[in-house]
């Protein structure tokens, strides 16, 4: 037999070295700025950038600037004793300018009043763990934006629903008529085309004549509420009274349809409750022309308009691009492809100065409201790229299963495809939306003075001809339009890691 032998250490083992730290700012340096021959050579051409940009910048701005002071004399080298850098109190006499432009001081309660809805109203949709978000959304996209136009511009509702329908009928229809018209002078003056022109300006005259035969019950129904001895009222309530009873009709009658009929009534019912508060059937706030808007208040208009009208805009046109219907498809590449490539300049001056001469005579938009529409447009045709680029990265299959399962398109696109395609496309969205933030400076041209156009008047004042005002006033828009910019960028970053947080598991 073998014996066995057991072994037993008598001394003990030597420690081993401690694992290399992966977290921190020394794991940090090592792997990212010291991790090889190349990233250590950048590494040291960043700080050597860095070293000669920053301390001068934080040298204008902060330790040889001037705080304090009345006029221009305060910024002066020989009356400050040393070198000048930015001149604040600059800022600090045209700031009520940088953010209102030339809105009546006793008005400017109701920008500020603006301002502090559309934050609270803002704010829950942004964190994600507060309640009731379809409510918010509809006070925020809805309710708010008829809210501060009559807010900012002031004047009352001189009728509703039925007035408006049939007002915008009319001019549509005129529009008809007149170009049927412009058409036929047209086809005078030209050779072998004469008979075909003719014809389809015959044409479209004739369906001038059938339109204004069609509407003319809605205008009768107009003049005979005008004629009533309360016409704004009783606008509402006819109005209200159509609309909820179609939406009842058209959700399945008595079995299906009050719930919506009664959601459509409570709708009319804060509508009316907002026109009483605000005093809108009495002639409501006094009016401010937007030729008197300005500043960062254009600013935030032009763009918040933009974005949010834009959004709707290319969904639709990236969804007519790939339908499966000629027409559509065609109309949405060549309005795409027409306003990609306009430049912006050139459709601001086209919304501010042309258009005006294609409308008919009694009927008029106002010049903000003309610059609103060709930016939502312009943007729109963009994020449909965007968006269609999101729709082509949905896996085909997501739509046949949900056909397999009876989703009808609507439903399948609302519901399965959509919500996939804007998530794979956030990054590019925000890139338009930041674009289309900072390209609101370009309003100043059609005489629409944003946040830089009202800096660049204020240069004009001899009070603050100084040689840093310049770069002061510069330095301070600067930085407001980084906040903005900055701010929608991480909060994309915050919402694209969100909804792509099951992929990390």
């Amino acid at each position: 037999m073998t014996e066995s032998v057991s072994f037993v250490r008598t001394d003990i083992i030597a420690p081993r070295r401690a694992p290399v730290k992966t977290t921190g700012a020394v794991a940090f340096a090592r792997e990212r700025l010291f991790g090889s021959p190349f990233n250590i050579m950048l590494t040291i051409i960043s700080v050597l950038l860095l070293g000669l940009v920053i301390p001068p910048v934080v040298r204008f701005l902060f330790v040889d600037a001037v705080w304090t002071g009345t006029d221009r004399t305060a910024c002066l080298k020989e009356n400050a004793g040393h070198v000048v850098g930015a001149c604040w109190p600059f800022i600090q006499a045209k700031f009520d300018q940088f953010i209102y432009g030339f809105y009546p001081d006793g008005e400017r309660w109701r920008v500020n009043l603006t301002f502090a809805i559309g934050a609270l109203l803002l704010l829950p949709l942004l964190v994600p763990r507060v309640p009731a978000k379809a409510l918010n959304s509809g006070l925020f996209f809805l309710a708010f934006p008829i809210v501060a136009f009559f807010l900012l511009r002031g004047g009352g509702l001189h009728g509703f629903g039925i007035s408006w329908t049939a007002k915008f009928l009319s001019a549509a229809v005129s529009l008809v008529g007149e170009a049927g018209f412009v058409l036929a002078r047209a086809g005078q003056a030209t050779g072998p085309l004469a008979p075909a022109i003719n014809v389809a300006a015959t044409a479209i005259i004739w369906l001038g004549f059938a339109l204004t035969y069609l509407i003319s019950p809605l205008i009768w129904l107009r003049d005979f509420i005008a004629q009533s001895p309360n016409p704004f009222w009783n606008d509402f309530v006819a109005t209200a009274a159509v609309v909820s009873l179609a939406l009842f009709a058209l959700n399945g009658h008595v079995r299906t349809g009050w719930r919506t009929f009664i959601a459509s009534v409570l709708v009319f019912a804060f509508a009316a409750a907002i026109v009483l508060a605000m005093g809108l059937d009495r002639g409501g706030l006094p009016i401010v022309d937007t030729r008197k808007w300005g500043g960062l208040l254009v600013t935030l208009v032009v763009s918040i308009t933009g974005i949010v009208t834009s959004m709707p805009v290319g969904i639709a046109l990236a969804l007519g691009r790939r339908s499966t219907i000629p027409l559509i498809r065609i109309f949405s590449i060549v309005f795409i492809e027409f306003w990609r490539g306009v430049p912006l300049i050139t459709v601001l001056f086209f919304a501010t100065y042309m258009l005006p001469l294609f409308l008919p005579g009694n009927f008029t938009i106002d010049g903000l409201v003309r610059v609103l529409i060709g930016i939502a447009l312009f943007a729109g045709a963009y994020n449909a790229e965007v968006i269609r680029g999101g729709l082509q990265a949905v896996p085909r299959g997501q739509a046949e299963a949900a056909s397999a399962l009876g989703l009808s398109c609507w439903r399948t696109t609302g519901l399965i495809v959509m919500p996939q395609a804007l998530r794979h496309v956030i990054p590019g969205l925000v890139n338009s939306f930041i674009a289309l933030f900072k390209d609101t400076t370009l309003v100043l041209i059609v005489a629409i003075f944003d946040l830089l156009g009202q800096l660049r008047a204020s240069f004009a004042d001899p009070n603050w001809a100084t040689p840093t005002t310049l770069f002061t006033g510069f330095a301070f828009t600067g930085m407001i339009y980084f906040v903005f910019c900055f701010g929608m960028s991480r909060y994309s970053l915050f919402v694209e890691n969100r909804l792509n947080a099951h992929r990390n598991v």
